[in-house]
């Protein structure tokens, strides 16, 4: 009776289950995650304004206030997108040249 309450009662999910993967979060896990996350989200932020501006020329018919604003606005989202990528690639060069992964909160040890 006991050896079947504790095969129905497990503290840890299996290996295989959707659920397992949880068990093995951790606060440096979950803080890469949310860096990750907000770099994408930057990026595509700024990708999504730059195509808006380009709309908003587009569409301003040759008015010379209408395109100065769409103008400014591209050039605002172009330089989002520059601080972003060169953001990611900082990180990238501090893993190439230090060995340490920002993105996954991972310091080498000696």
């Amino acid at each position: 009776m006991q050896k079947l309450l504790a095969d129905s009662i497990q503290l840890q999910p299996d290996r295989g289950s959707q659920w397992y993967n949880l068990g093995q979060l951790t606060i440096p896990v979950i803080v890469s995650g949310l860096i990750k996350l907000i770099v994408v989200v930057a990026a595509l932020v700024f990708f999504f304004i730059l195509v808006i501006g380009g709309i908003r020329w587009i569409a301003s018919g040759g008015d010379k206030a209408q395109t100065e604003g769409a103008r400014n606005q591209i050039t605002a989202a172009l330089v989002g997108l520059v601080i972003v990528f060169a953001a990611w690639a900082i990180v990238a060069l501090i893993k190439v040249f230090f060995n340490v992964d920002i993105f996954s909160l991972a310091i080498p040890t000696v």
